[in-house]
């Protein structure tokens, strides 16, 4: 994945849906490549890491983040994209616990509708 400043790093996960698969992903937050709340993790070589959004690997990769709290997956690249941006561009204290405060209820709507959750 790329991590700050377009630094490759290996993105250990758990291939399962339980509460379990975000334990690898916490490791990565501690050793400082992720953070807790950010842009969506992408591969360096990704459309979105190029041109204009560059900016997002100004900032770690986050476990949850805009994306996560509006829609995940069912939200266009070019929204992802753009709600990324945003968050690179104004984010804050604030509203990293916003984000961080919103996640879990997403998570469970998520689930609730009988769709398989992710973290990141």
């Amino acid at each position: 994945m790329a991590g700050l400043e377009g630094r490759a790093f290996t993105m250990l996960t758990f291939r399962t849906r339980s509460p379990l698969a975000a334990l690898p992903l916490l490791l990565h937050v501690v050793t400082g490549r992720m953070s807790l709340v950010g842009p969506c993790p992408l591969t360096p070589g990704h459309r979105e890491c190029t041109g204009e959004g560059r900016r997002r690997l100004s900032v770690r990769p986050g476990l949850t983040g805009p994306w996560q709290i509006s829609g995940r997956s069912d939200l266009p690249w070019e929204e992802r994209e753009l709600l990324d941006l945003h968050y690179v561009d104004h984010h804050w204290l604030g509203t990293d616990l916003l984000i961080l405060a919103r996640t879990l209820p997403a998570v469970r709507r998520r689930r609730a509708a009988g769709r398989p959750a992710r973290v990141a």
